[in-house]
């Protein structure tokens, strides 16, 4: 990985999230009523959110989750309330802070929510990690070592989303560039899954993983793709 690239490409996400996006994320991931092309990403997001628990295991109770971009804490609370210890981690403090307060009373124990890096070492090991929606702003190459990282410390599955390579995505994307600067978000990365798995086969760290399921989500201007990574 290039440690510049990613420093910097992240020092971007945290930016956005934590200033100039925080207060439309609070809304869309909430029950307030949005617009029409937000409830698409909504409904989107919603779908994905339970794609990547559906291929984790029904009972988690022993298990420890890391929610890689846990954002305002939805996926973490649904991992807990099947039993498991997850530790929530966002560059956002703004959007940490949000899902401190969102956090349903009972589950306090079984989630410890943080602001900071997802390949922080210190957070420890894990028996799944779930990436949903955060390496979507980093160059394959970048995205791939990232995750090669956490695999390090996982024994068990990594899941995670990446934008796809499509041309409409390329399309909308360009638009999006057109904008100023200041009033966009860090630009989506569009990755082909062939060249994720030849990165991952190439990979040292990630010799005794393999791919598993596949799952591609469009709903609006929401186009993600899940795929799942296991230790056999």
């Amino acid at each position: 990985m290039s440690d510049t690239t990613y420093q910097a490409r992240r020092g971007q996400i945290e930016n956005y999230f934590d200033r100039t996006a925080a207060a439309a994320w609070a809304t869309l991931t909430s029950d307030a009523p949005v617009g029409r092309v937000r409830a698409t990403v909504r409904a989107g997001r919603d779908r994905m959110r339970a794609t990547l628990l559906s291929w984790l295991p029904q009972d988690l109770r022993g298990a420890r989750i890391l929610d890689a971009g846990c954002g305002t804490g939805a996926l973490a609370v649904e991992a807990a309330r099947r039993g498991a210890q997850v530790v929530g981690i966002d560059l956002s403090p703004t959007l940490v802070n949000l899902a401190r307060d969102r956090l349903p009373a009972a589950l306090a124990g079984q989630i410890d929510l943080r602001s900071g890096d997802m390949l922080d070492a210190s957070l420890g090991h894990f028996d799944h990690v779930v990436a949903m929606d955060s390496i979507i702003h980093y160059e394959t190459d970048d995205a791939v070592n990232a995750l090669a990282q956490l695999a390090q410390r996982t024994s068990g599955s990594i899941v995670f989303t990446f934008a796809p390579r499509t041309p409409l995505l390329a399309a909308m994307i360009s638009v999006g560039r057109l904008f100023p600067r200041g009033d966009r978000a860090p630009w989506l990365e569009p990755m082909a899954e062939e060249k994720i798995a030849r990165l991952m086969a190439q990979n040292p760290s990630l010799h005794a993983w393999k791919g598993g399921r596949t799952q591609r989500i469009s709903s609006g201007f929401y186009k993600s793709q899940a795929m799942e990574w296991t230790r056999p």
